[in-house]
């Protein structure tokens, strides 16, 4: 090969730094010198690890970079030198972390004034973030020594790069003691209580944003270290401090104290939803609802709910007031008023809140009549997929949970159900939203989008009531209904509903065919945030994966082995493929005329240099069989049959006949069989 003769070259660094004066922009100007940084060059890493070169390094990074410079190539050297400083090499991994002086003017960083510049604050969170899992012992022990450090950071909470550097310093710390003797200096310096102060209303957004944000991935974090050590230790300090009932009750009054914005309700109650969160969320979340009933993978900390429930009825007024907004333009129409992320966030707490089961949080949320504020706004904002999901957690859950206390306390029946039932009127609201929408579409109207939840909420009503661990409370409740409203119920279940479920659950293939066809436009929404298609992908998606899995998928890891022997895997099947076609000979016969001429083995063969246009039925005539009638095929869209041994997979026809037995018609012994079908490789 070429590069056989030229084994011995040097590179261009090598011979950089064999010259007198070399500096050290002259090395980053190169383009291989990270590269030969990583590839561990010794005489770059010696040049590299010397001081004045280390101490330039560091500047390049802590310090602004002349304003005059042009903007695309002010930052240039700046990133270099986080890059080879970060690169992972234990040279300048040692001198960095064993040089008290570098860590000094690293520190210095932090002691100017907000804001810092995003930029230089993210190269700073990484060097010290290298250093804090490469060189633990010495990092900790000098940050430890620094009073100020915790405060600094905070101070500089608005740069995401600074919430970076606290979650390194709590997930990257090893071994297991000295990460413990970490978590108790943090909680030695109140870090917790210091985040949760600054989600108070008066707090600029970004900093609420990034302390909520800090918050909620400690909670996160903590957990999953708790659960990944197999020996018992002693518990998190930050996370039992985040669990307790003071620093909850504290993060809520920063929430409502003083003027209620959006910003401080939203950012606080994503920290409350993170310590009620279980392991899965969304429609995950869902199916293990409908299929676990109360059982949860964790048990909430009563602290923590204890906490949340006086402030439940500040959460209910945030439903019925929430922050202004101005209007929105939508696709479908402006919105004088929306829904916002306050109310939006505020319906997620109360579903998560639901599924821990407690009694006195679902006494008190039945009480206050939140679900019928939550079914409101569920048919007022038809458009919100997303407020849409909460509301059906919350019904799946009062349904699910009613059953779970009637079994443990028989003297409780029905004390979520009824008034979901007979207050909010959850029947009578899914009979009069479907006519109302079928009304809509007969004028011409487009299908709400509320209806695939809708039709979710309508079959967990109807589940429960037939096999529910309380159906016997809950037909009790439908007895009680009016007459009237009891017949159209079960109108509505036995027909309408029945109908839309075979719809829905048809399969993928056939959804996306229904949804494409013109003759059965009413049957699917315009868009595509119904869930009547999403069902049916769920569906699709959850199956159980089978033993012949890969098999049926069509891969198999023979077929990405480099064995020569394996090399025809792909193919081996195709021999057992039979085709048998059945269609309109003529029409068929009449399409192949027009594209090809008929093949005749004997014609005599041309001379290929002779010059002649080149058309398209003298490219096909150079081609195979099988390509000529995948064009004949694919045109007329013909009925075919595949078979592998027992398993047999049909299309229809386009013409829309039925099929025939045997393939039997018209043939022409002109063409080729597939029952001569071979195995090929293309």
């Amino acid at each position: 090969m070429f590069w056989k003769f030229d084994l011995n070259n040097t590179s261009h660094i090598d011979q950089l730094l064999d010259r007198e004066g070399v500096t050290l922009r002259e090395l980053m100007e190169e383009e291989d010198v990270l590269q030969e940084c990583k590839a561990q060059n010794r005489k770059l890493l010696l040049f590299l690890s010397k001081d004045h070169c280390m101490q330039e390094l560091v500047t390049l990074i802590t310090e602004e970079p002349p304003a005059d410079l042009e903007e695309k190539t002010r930052f240039k050297f700046p990133n270099i030198a986080c890059e080879l400083l970060t690169s992972d090499v234990a040279l300048i991994n040692d001198k960095l972390g064993g040089d008290e002086s570098l860590l000094e003017k690293l520190y210095h960083f932090l002691e100017q004034e907000p804001p810092l510049n995003p930029l230089l604050a993210s190269f700073f969170s990484k060097t010290i973030g290298n250093l804090i899992a490469r060189k633990t012992d010495q990092v900790i022990s000098f940050l430890r020594k620094k009073h100020n450090f915790i405060s600094l950071v905070l101070n500089h909470i608005d740069a995401s790069a600074m919430m970076d550097l606290l979650l390194r310093l709590i997930s990257c710390v090893e071994p297991a003691p000295l990460r413990m003797e970490v978590l108790n200096w943090l909680n030695e310096e109140r870090l917790i209580q210091r985040l949760t102060e600054l989600m108070h209303t008066g707090r600029d957004e970004e900093r609420q944003s990034n302390a909520s944000q800090t918050l909620c991935d400690i909670i996160r974090l903590s957990r999953d270290q708790a659960n990944q050590l197999s020996e018992v230790t002693e518990p998190d300090p930050l996370l039992a401090v985040l669990e307790s009932q003071e620093n909850v009750a504290e993060l809520l009054k920063n929430m409502f104290e003083g003027e209620r914005t959006e910003a401080s309700v939203v950012n606080g109650t994503q920290v409350l939803l993170t310590l009620l969160e279980s392991r899965r969320s969304g429609l995950e979340g869902l199916m293990d609802l409908y299929s676990q009933g109360c059982e949860r993978s964790y048990t909430v900390n009563s602290s923590i709910l204890c906490a949340i429930e006086p402030h439940l009825k500040d959460f209910q007024q945030l439903l019925l007031n929430p922050p202004t907004r101005s209007a929105i333009l939508t696709t479908v129409g402006v919105l004088e008023q929306p829904l916002g992320s306050a109310r939006l966030h505020v319906a997620r707490l109360v579903a998560s809140l639901l599924q821990t089961c407690d009694l006195s949080i679902c006494q008190e949320i039945c009480r206050l009549n939140t679900m019928d504020l939550l079914l409101d706004l569920f048919f007022k904002y038809s458009w919100n997929n997303f407020l849409h999901l909460q509301v059906e957690l919350c019904v799946a859950s009062i349904l699910n949970h009613s059953a779970h206390a009637d079994l443990q306390n028989p003297g409780l029946q029905n004390h979520e159900e009824r008034p979901l039932f007979q207050h909010c009127r959850l029947v009578q609201r899914i009979l009069d939203a479907w006519e109302e929408n079928d009304k809509n579409q007969a004028e011409g109207g487009r299908r709400r989008g509320n209806m695939g939840h809708l039709t979710r909420i309508a079959n967990t009503v109807v589940q429960n009531l037939e096999k529910g661990l309380a159906h016997s409370q809950m037909n009790d409740l439908i007895k009680e209904l009016p007459e009237d409203c009891r017949g159209r119920w079960e109108s509505f279940v036995g027909e309408t509903l029945r109908e839309t479920n075979r719809r829905n659950t048809v399969d993928l293939v056939s959804t996306h065919n229904l949804h494409s066809s013109s003759e059965d436009d009413d049957m699917e929404s315009p868009f595509p945030n119904d869930l009547s298609i999403q069902q049916a992908f769920s569906d699709y998606q959850i199956q159980q994966m089978t033993a012949n899995f890969v098999d049926q998928f069509g891969f198999n890891d023979e077929e990405f082995s480099e064995h020569d022997e394996n090399i025809n895997a792909a193919f081996d099947r195709i021999a057992e493929i039979n085709f048998n076609i059945d269609a309109n000979a003529a029409a068929f016969e009449a399409c192949c005329k027009e594209r090809i001429q008929q093949f005749d083995d004997c014609e005599e063969e041309e001379d290929i240099w002779d010059e002649k246009e080149i058309n398209y039925a003298t490219q096909i005539k150079s081609r195979s069989r099988y390509s000529t009638w995948m064009i004949c095929l694919r045109k007329y869209n013909l009925l075919w049959t595949a078979s592998f041994g027992d398993t047999e997979v049909s299309s229809s026809s386009s013409w829309g006949g039925p099929p025939q037995e045997g393939g039997e018609g018209p043939q022409d012994t002109s063409w080729s069989s597939f029952t001569e079908f071979q195995p090929f490789i293309v």
